[in-house]
């Protein structure tokens, strides 16, 4: 059931000066129960002032006098006089919260390297920035561009995954456009959307690391422990002759006259 407009002036209205029930004005103003109550405690909607449906042509009295009589009975909004036109979705650059701007660099990195096709303004409708920021991180002039990591814009939040294809399909058709102009080879039907395990694996070129337990295994070798020579250890034989070392001193020598 649609709400009434100024859901919360409607219920401080018809809390003071009806006698519905919590939930029947809850499920009338589609607000929550306890709500409802804070508002009748004076804890919620403080300083609002209340909206009579009535006189705004919301509800009628016999409506609101057969609910009051009927405690499990629901309000029902009265026909409208005049159609009031939906409102249209607002163009331009999408509102994108707090918590989640700083995550745009990264999804603006994903959609560079893996959608080329799609130009500066279609990006910024999909995740909410601006051209200079796209522009930035296009040509690696971004202030905190060692820091940016692509990641899918879908799995940030920041789009749905039908807007994400609607645009790449979009864009396809229109380099599809461009290069039958040109007259060069048109890409085959699908190349644009690329598979997601190719979209989705990060990239990196780390070289292998050494295994620790393979060095420790190849230092406990056996070989590693068979006795070594004493020339290998010593640089001399052990079984160099006797007559190759050095003369020992005699007495005579040293304390000759």
């Amino acid at each position: 059931m649609t709400a009434p407009l100024m859901p919360k002036a409607t219920a401080v209205w018809l809390v003071d000066n009806t006698a519905l029930t919590f939930d029947q004005i809850a499920l009338f103003c589609g607000l929550h129960p306890l709500e409802v109550k804070g508002i009748a405690n004076g804890d919620v909607a403080q300083g609002i002032k209340g909206m009579d449906p009535i006189n705004n042509g919301q509800i009628t009295r016999a409506e609101l006098e057969r609910c009051q009589n009927d405690p499990t009975a629901q309000l029902q909004l009265a026909e409208r006089k005049v159609d009031i036109p939906e409102a249209k979705p607002q163009k331009g650059a999408r509102y994108t919260p707090l918590s989640k701007r700083q995550e745009r660099p990264d999804a603006i990195a994903w959609l560079v390297r893996n959608h080329p096709e799609l130009n500066d303004a279609e990006i910024g409708r999909l995740v909410g920035t601006t051209k200079p920021t796209i522009q930035s991180i296009r040509d690696r002039s971004h202030w905190n561009m060692s820091n940016i990591t692509p990641v899918d814009p879908v799995t940030l939040g920041l789009c749905k995954q039908m807007e994400l294809d609607e645009y790449v399909e979009k864009a396809a058709r229109r380099e599809e456009r461009r290069r039958k102009k040109a007259g060069l080879d048109v890409a085959p039907a699908g190349e644009m959307l690329k598979p997601a395990s190719e979209t989705t694996a990060i990239e990196t070129a780390i070289e292998p690391a050494v295994d620790p337990m393979a060095a420790f295994e190849e230092s406990a070798s056996p070989t590693a422990d068979k006795p070594q020579p004493a020339d290998a250890v010593f640089g001399t034989s052990a079984t160099e002759p006797a007559d190759t070392a050095e003369e020992a001193l005699r007495p005579e020598d040293v304390f000759k006259s």
